[in-house]
């Protein structure tokens, strides 16, 4: 029972870098998300194809194949890093980024033109009218969506055990393969199934706190 409280403890540890990166990863990811959104329906051609050009990118090629561009190729360019959760957690941050420029995308395109015209005849603005009104209404039809992206960061945070990040997989593994057995990967994945499973709870309330849109 002890070693099996010790072998936890040692996992538990590295929840510390995933919660990090998890947490930094939603911080930076949302506003940077709904603001190439913003510019990819916007007039302005030139903004819209960069965003797009972003997306395209980021979205289409593997998130592992990222990390490793910016964590061992950026270095070749002359770009250095101090360890390696900078370089995690800016290639987390523009590949999510992408993604939930695509959800904001679609759930603001998705409220009808007829919201627009209202707030103009309230003599609002473009800004007035996408935080009053636009902006509210789209935060509960993406909430499903959103909720599948963070559930889906918790599980990818595991791949920065492959630059050398004493996450939760990774110091699980490092146990299975000083000791032979298998118990830490169980540990893990109670962890993992934890986490995940607040986030659902915190989706379904948010889900609940917005219904008042519908």
């Amino acid at each position: 029972m002890e070693k099996l409280f010790s072998i936890t403890l040692y996992i538990l540890k590295g929840s510390g870098v995933t919660l990090g990166l998890y947490a930094i990863t939603a911080v930076f990811s949302m506003p940077l998300g709904l603001m190439c959104a913003l510019g990819k329906i916007s007039k302005n051609k030139i903004l819209s194809k960069a965003v797009s050009l972003y997306t395209w990118v980021f979205r289409g090629t593997p998130l592992l194949l990222q990390l490793f561009f910016t964590y061992y190729g950026l270095p070749v360019l002359g770009i250095r890093w101090s360890g390696p959760f900078a370089p995690a957690a800016l290639t987390f941050i523009l590949n999510y980024g992408a993604y939930l420029t695509e959800i904001f995308r679609a759930g603001i395109q998705s409220i009808d033109k007829g919201q627009y015209e209202a707030a103009k005849v309230l003599g609002m603005n473009y800004s007035q009218t996408m935080r009053k009104i636009i902006i509210p209404q789209t935060v509960k039809r993406i909430l499903p969506p959103l909720g599948n992206e963070a559930i889906t960061l918790v599980k990818d945070t595991a791949l920065v055990a492959v630059i050398a990040l004493a996450e939760i997989l990774r110091n699980a593994k490092e146990i299975v393969t000083r000791e032979f057995i298998i118990t830490p990967f169980f540990i893990a994945a109670a962890i993992y199934l934890v986490l995940t499973s607040v986030i659902v709870l915190t989706f379904n309330r948010m889900e609940e706190k917005y219904s008042y849109y519908e």
